[in-house]
């Protein structure tokens, strides 16, 4: 019976082949990082990134990164290589080499890369996924937009629900255009339902107004709340000039009594 050829122990060159290979197979981008310094990028990250490989590898990990999200990442980064813990899966946005940007999934994990304590981060593009979620959210919004005619000159809007950043934005740019050929002279803003009562909301008023100026519109805040107007407060945003009423009934026999 023949002897059994011990194993021969892979040497540290050897390991670091072996998973370069394995990580080529996959579809995702996958960087072996170590103190920030790119060590290894897969074919599909170098492609992702619009760059070639000797141009990554070296790199600092942390520049591809926004600069919203870059001392998030690096303190992650840090942690990562102290603790030696997994990072929870994040959502951050992402620089090319193109100039492009894109939006993706960040998942990070202790590994031994070779000799070298190292993290690998594996990175998942949905730039299309969020892309797809933004239209949908613009599309709700102006949905849950409506601008009631009432009579001739004279319009309603009643917003409903939370205002963030994000709506507020898309409120501004969403309210001139939908009374684009509606004739308006006056327009009723009811925020009686808008949820949260913070200084976003009191800032989005203070611009829509101005807006509305712009355009020779005037517009009748109803529904506002004390703690709205404390907010105003606190915010600095001056509400002396805004032109509101408690309710939409009173507005509505206000603009009737001057028309």
């Amino acid at each position: 019976m023949l002897n059994a050829v011990p194993e021969r122990p892979l040497g540290i060159k050897e390991k670091e082949e072996i998973y370069q290979q394995i990580t080529e197979y996959s579809d995702e981008t996958t960087i072996i990082h170590s103190n920030q310094k790119v060590l290894y990028i897969n074919q599909p990250g170098s492609e992702f990134f619009k760059a070639d490989k000797d141009t990554l590898i070296g790199a600092n990990i942390v520049d591809v990164f926004t600069d919203d999200y870059k001392e998030f990442i690096a303190k992650r980064i840090r942690t990562g290589m102290e603790d030696r813990t997994i990072g929870e899966l994040v959502e951050t946005t992402v620089k090319r080499f193109d100039g492009t940007q894109a939006d993706v999934e960040l998942y990070c994990y202790p590994v031994q890369y070779g000799e070298t304590v190292a993290i690998q981060s594996t990175i998942r593009d949905i730039t299309t996924q969020k892309k797809t979620e933004r239209d949908l959210m613009q599309l709700k919004n102006e949905i849950s937009t409506p601008i009631v005619p009432i009579i001739g000159g004279l319009a309603v809007l009643p917003l409903v629900g939370s205002v963030d950043g994000d709506r507020s934005h898309l409120l501004l740019d969403i309210i001139p255009q939908k009374i684009q050929g509606e004739n308006l002279h006056c327009l009723i803003i009811d925020v009686s339902g808008i949820y949260n009562i913070d200084n976003v909301v009191a800032e989005f008023l203070y611009r829509i107004d101005h807006i509305m100026r712009l355009l020779g519109i005037k517009l009748i805040f109803t529904g506002i709340r004390p703690e709205l107007a404390l907010k105003a407060i606190e915010a600095r945003v001056d509400f002396s000039q805004l032109t509101t009423m408690g309710t939409v009934k009173q507005a509505l026999k206000r603009y009737l009594a001057t028309d």
